[in-house]
């Protein structure tokens, strides 16, 4: 699969406010929970049993935690893993979950790593498990799906809708962009939802965890390429493919990349080329002349 510029992907969902807030704990104070890097610790640890437990982990495995915050979820993760690589973007709360294990067992199998998970070039993982900064959800899938060699699934937590985004089929209201480019790649389930209560501080909106499993091996497609064409069509899912196509700014588009492929591959443009002719030909060749995106299954597009 080419690599993929995760961080120009335009799916990810913010909280709509930014603050910080301290929680008194005797005489002292808590660490920091910046909402503004979407920290929201999953404090119910029946949650965090469930969500490892959905994992399947092995005694052998490798974990990827992604934002372990104090650490509540990674301690569970190292009773039944080989070793935990958390990366963290706070050096409060890597500091906290440093102390936390100290002088224990675990300290030796929990390898932190500081800095932003979008931007570190990741080892080798067998299982991913995150309770994601809603900010980062879309750049670390397409992080994830590009990671090489192949891990076997993750967990991941996500906001409520942008989960069901990622889970939806053709003919449901959030079925977008953002569904058929993940289940390009990855088989995608919807395993349990958390309620907002079940963080500190509480986010102002609900959160459900998805498994994602690559597929192995990924598709021989141009990621790049692929996406295009589903922003064409995905402009207006409503419409038929037809219609959007023959728009006069993606015919423009078309056939100025048309002329590029020709001067690249040393062709030579036939004198009266018509690329709206041309993509009507294609749409009623393949049968999706009058298909729109909103029906339309992954392997419609890639046909």
């Amino acid at each position: 699969m080419p690599k993929v510029k995760s961080q120009k992907f335009g799916y990810s969902h913010k909280q709509s406010k930014n603050d910080k807030s301290t929680t008194p704990i005797g005489k002292t104070l808590a660490p920091l929970f910046n909402k503004n890097m979407g920290q929201h610790i999953l404090k119910n640890p029946l949650v965090s049993q469930s969500i490892v437990e959905k994992a399947g982990l092995k005694s052998t495995d490798i974990v990827l935690e992604v934002g372990p915050g104090t650490g509540n979820l990674t301690v569970k993760i190292l009773e039944k893993a080989k070793k935990v690589i958390a990366v963290e973007m706070d050096p409060r709360l890597a500091a906290e979950l440093t102390k936390r294990v100290q002088g224990k067992p675990e300290q030796k199998c929990l390898n932190i790593m500081v800095g932003d998970v979008i931007k570190t070039d990741l080892p080798y993982f067998d299982v991913c498990i995150s309770n994601t900064p809603y900010q980062i959800s879309s750049p670390l899938i397409f992080k994830l799906l590009e990671h090489r060699p192949l891990f076997r699934c993750a967990i991941l937590m996500f906001q409520r809708e942008f989960a069901l985004r990622l889970v939806a089929k053709p003919g449901d209201s959030l079925y977008c962009r953002l569904s058929v480019n993940v289940q390009l790649y990855a088989k995608v389930n919807h395993i349990m939802k958390v309620g907002k209560n079940n963080f500190k501080p509480p986010p102002q909106v609900e959160s459900s965890v998805v498994r994602i499993e690559p597929r192995n091996p990924p598709p021989p497609v141009d990621f790049k390429e692929f996406d295009g064409l589903l922003r064409i069509a995905f402009v207006r899912k409503n419409k038929t493919l037809a219609a959007n196509f023959k728009t006069n700014s993606i015919l423009d588009i078309l056939k100025n990349n048309y002329k590029t492929f020709c001067s690249i591959n040393e062709m030579q443009m036939e004198v009266d080329f018509d690329i709206k002719q041309k993509i009507l030909d294609i749409l009623k060749a393949t049968g999706f002349s009058e298909t729109r995106a909103a029906k339309m299954e992954v392997e419609d597009f890639l046909r």
